[in-house]
């Protein structure tokens, strides 16, 4: 523990980062200044602490940033030197925290192994077992991106290598194999994308910081919305590892730059169509074609037999024709693997036929498309149908059935048309997925080839029959897993699209977990959506998104849900669709109410006017399902306003629309919207009665989501009831459930009653509760929660006679409730602050006391205001 000396702590003795954060919270007392007056003297002195920074800072048991550190210590009236030492004790700390136990201290160059818990991806795609060539590039890369350093100089960037050339060169072949030949120099990871620069819509680079994010062991919920936001995390998570990134296909240096990292512990792989010379420091690689010797050694080698040794001039013959381009080369000797009986001289002879051939082989992209129609031509005719129809869609990869449901057939048929494709080089196995299913994908430019081939031989009526199969079966697989995925109880409403009828699919074990199926076509149903939006299938779209609400609520992919819905909203709105927008912005509404303080501060009241906006789309529709869940949104808002008849109005309204068309989880939400009104109107006996018939049918609907949901709110009211046993016994089985299915916005609110309950007990567990409430909130971005959450921590403090302490959580969670608008909780923070400031700024104290009678005024709350007029003094008091 920190020494004191006169009172003022010193830092020497410390061992752990709880003693180190005790040792903080000394030396506040020891310089006697308020969070406030500490704000001040840090800005003063060029610095940003934010008083709710310091009292963060000060309630938890992790190490503080090092510049928070320095801010902090200065603020406290430390002089430079003194500041040194903590930033010094602070960062030891930090350096012994991830050191493995038993690892003697290495020399700060040398970046010590991954500690353990942490994620080591390994995203890399097979090697390519007959890679070939390239002997010039290998071993000069593999020496520059392990470290090897020829000069001798210390080097403080991470090493980049770009590679680049034309399409089909081998660019990808050779990153993926270096990156394999590196894989022992890097042991905390291998990351990989393919950043799809060949096709029209590349990868958004927030798209791909996420997925490496989530890759790094970052849960999505924490990943932040903001690309520099994400980007600055990722860097972070990268600090000090040895991490191995391939970013393949690469459009642009700008889609590029935010996925480098800032350590020179990492290297980079980059391989692109084009040079990027606008990344600095990059050592480039130019791919050009083979050499007709390392042309000739491909060819032996895919072929697999002796005869391109015994006939090896119409080997030569081959090669020459393919122009030396290794894709072409590869599809070439796949034909001969295929065709054991075939003279080398029979495809030399096909090759000699083509028209324009040569020209295409020799004039960039042209030559992929000459090797690849040889490819093409071989084949079945129901094999090269199944080619082109399935190009049509903007798929990173796909599932095997999909492959039947595009060409109509028995999912036998299309699985064995798929890997006919697969052994002639024109669709890649991609592996098995989370869920169990085997995937494909193509390579860029055979897509391309494909849709070319599409166009050309396929009818208008073929086109428009594909697509309407190939987004149906999606929709119809989707629809019926979101059914089993717990989150909000809205009805579910579905569009006019037709889904064709997949029986088949039911036999499959690889449909029985619905989040894992989720998890593994999240990236395609997103891409999915992006074409029908820009096809303008606008019903396919809503539909499609519509039924991944709940999957991303309970993952807590916030900025995905709110992303999503308000591109395809925007193109409902365009195709005058009334009922997508609105199921659109239904979704919108509860996911930027609940996680986000909005564009406009006052979240409640944006969610009254947008959810009358609701109301009346619903109501012009006069589809009554939807109409009960915007009633329920109005009641919630006007609720939290405090106009407590127009809520139970609109509330009443829901749960009768809600019977009369068969809605059974807006029953239950309406339920739960008049009980939140009893409650806030003190009848605590009527909300914990109106719960029991909402929690069997929550019961009976079989939403996890809403049993853990009417469970706590039934707990938080027999609390008020002083029935603290019942309390307890619902609150942590909604505790059980929660954690279960990975729920953290439920979870968050069921800790939250917990700590009131057990505070209200004058038990032990309150402030471990309260805490680890508010890290989840600020962890997840859940700021409705964090701001009760602050004020629950708060009431913990003055209860244990810290009034101090509590200024600082209350202070920020007052600032909160003014952006979020439930005015009962603001007021009641409000008199939680005066309280706090009561015995040491007594102005303070009184503003809190009198805007929090004003509030009370308003609601007519006449009970909490009669308990609060004692503490409003009638002059002056400083």
């Amino acid at each position: 523990m920190a020494e004191l000396v006169d009172g003022l702590p010193k830092p020497d003795e410390i061992t752990s980062a709880e003693e180190f954060v005790a040792a903080l919270r000394q030396l506040r007392a020891w310089s006697d200044l308020t969070y406030r007056q500490l704000a001040r003297r840090a800005e003063a002195a060029g610095d940003v602490m934010p008083a709710s920074t310091t009292a963060t800072m000060l309630a938890r048991s992790s190490l503080p940033r090092s510049e928070i550190v320095a801010a902090f210590v200065r603020a406290c009236g430390l002089d430079e030197a003194a500041t040194a030492t903590w930033v010094t004790v602070r960062n030891t700390l930090a350096t012994t925290a991830t050191r493995p136990k038993g690892t003697a201290s290495a020399p700060p160059d040398v970046p010590q192994p991954v500690p353990d818990g942490l994620a080591v991806p390994a995203m890399l795609p097979a090697d390519i077992a007959d890679f070939t060539g390239r002997e010039e590039h290998v071993t000069p890369l593999c020496e520059y991106l392990a470290g090897v350093r020829r000069d001798g100089r210390q080097h403080h960037a991470a090493p980049i290598a770009a590679i680049s050339g034309m399409g089909g060169v081998g660019k990808t072949t050779l990153a993926v194999h270096v990156a394999h030949r590196l894989a022992a120099a890097y042991p905390d990871g291998r990351l990989y994308v393919n950043l799809r620069g060949a096709e029209a819509s590349p990868l958004r680079s927030g798209d791909v910081l996420a997925r490496f994010l989530r890759a790094l062991g970052v849960p999505s919920q924490v990943i932040p919305a903001d690309e520099t936001e994400r980007a600055e995390l990722y860097r972070t998570r990268l600090a000090d590892r040895r991490v191995l990134l391939v970013l393949d296909n690469a459009a642009t240096e700008k889609q590029v730059r935010p996925l480098l990292p800032g350590t020179a512990t990492c290297a980079v792989l980059l391989t692109s169509r084009i040079r990027l010379t606008g990344i600095e420091g990059a050592r480039r690689v130019d791919l050009d074609v083979f050499p007709p010797a390392t042309a000739i050694r491909l060819l032996a080698s895919v072929t697999a037999d002796e005869r391109v040794t015994a006939q090896h001039a119409q080997a030569a013959q081959i090669v020459g024709l393919c122009g030396g381009l290794p894709l072409a080369v590869r599809v070439a000797g796949a034909r001969l693997a295929a065709r054991p009986t075939w003279q080398l001289g029979h495809l030399a002879a096909m090759l000699g036929d083509e028209r324009r051939r040569l020209d295409q082989l020799a004039a960039g992209d042209l030559a992929v498309r000459a090797s690849l129609a040889l490819s093409y031509q071989g084949l079945e005719p129901e094999v090269r149908r199944l080619f082109r129809l399935l190009s049509l869609f903007d798929l990173p990869d796909f599932p095997a059935w999909f492959t039947a449901v595009v060409l109509d057939a028995t999912l036998e048929r299309g699985v064995e048309h798929a890997e006919a494709l697969v052994d002639a080089q024109l669709l890649t196995a991609a592996g098995t997925d989370v869920a169990g299913q085997q995937r494909y994908r193509f390579h860029d430019l055979v897509r391309l080839f494909a849709r070319e081939r599409a166009s050309l031989e396929e009818t208008g009526e073929s086109l428009a029959g594909a697509l309407t199969r190939g987004f149906g079966g999606w929709l119809a697989i989707t629809e019926r897993m979101a059914k089993h995925i717990p989150g909000p109880c809205y009805a579910a409403i579905g569009g006019p699209a037709p889904r064709p009828s997949m029986d088949w699919l039911q036999r499959s074990p690889s449909y029985t977990d619905a989040g894992r199926w989720f998890d593994a076509e999240r990236a395609a149903l997103l891409s999915l959506i992006r074409q029908t939006c820009v096809l303008g299938l606008d019903d396919v779209a809503f539909d499609l998104a519509g039924c991944m609400e709940k999957y991303f609520d309970v993952r807590g992919m916030y900025s995905d849900w709110a992303d999503t819905n308000t591109e395809v909203m925007s193109v409902c709105r365009a195709a005058g669709n009334l009922l997508g927008e609105a199921v659109m912005l239904r979704g919108l509404i509860d996911v930027t109410t609940w996680t986000t303080d909005g564009p406009d501060g006052d979240a409640m009241s944006r969610l009254r006017d947008e959810a009358f906006r609701l109301l009346g789309m619903f109501t012009e529709l006069r589809h009554e399902q939807g109409m009960c869940d915007a009633a329920v949104m109005c009641s919630w808002a006007l609720t939290a306003i405090g106009d407590h008849p127009a809520a139970a109005a609109h509330a009443s309204r829901a749960l009768h629309l809600a019977k009369r068309s068969d809605h059974p989880g807006g029953r239950i939400r309406a339920r739960l919207a008049l009980s939140i009104v009893s409650y806030e109107q003190g009848r605590f006996a009527a909300a914990a009665g109106g719960l029991t018939g909402a929690l069997d049918e929550a019961r009976a609907l079989g939403n996890p989501r809403w049993v853990a949901t009417v469970l706590q709110f039934s707990g938080i009211a027999h609390r008020e009831l002083d029935d603290f046993e019942r309390s307890q016994r619902m609150l942590h089985e909604s505790l059980g459930i929660s954690r279960y299915y990975g729920d953290r916005y439920t979870e968050v609110l069921t800790l939250l009653a917990l700590a009131r309950l057990d505070l209200r007990r004058g038990g032990p567990d309150a402030r471990t509760t309260a805490e680890a409430a508010v890290t989840l909130s600020r962890e997840y971005n859940m700021s409705h929660h964090l701001a009760e959450a602050l004020a629950v921590l708060g009431e913990i403090e003055l209860a244990e006679d810290c009034p101090a302490r509590a200024i600082g959580h209350l202070e920020e969670s007052v600032a909160m409730w003014r952006t979020r608008g439930w005015h009962s909780m603001q007021a009641a923070a409000l008199t939680s602050l005066g309280r706090a400031y009561a015995h040491t700024e007594p102005s303070a104290a009184r503003r809190a006391f009198e805007e929090a009678a004003a509030i009370f005024t308003r609601l007519g709350d006449t009970a909490r205001l009669a308990g609060l007029l004692p503490h409003l003094p009638t002059h002056d008091t400083d």
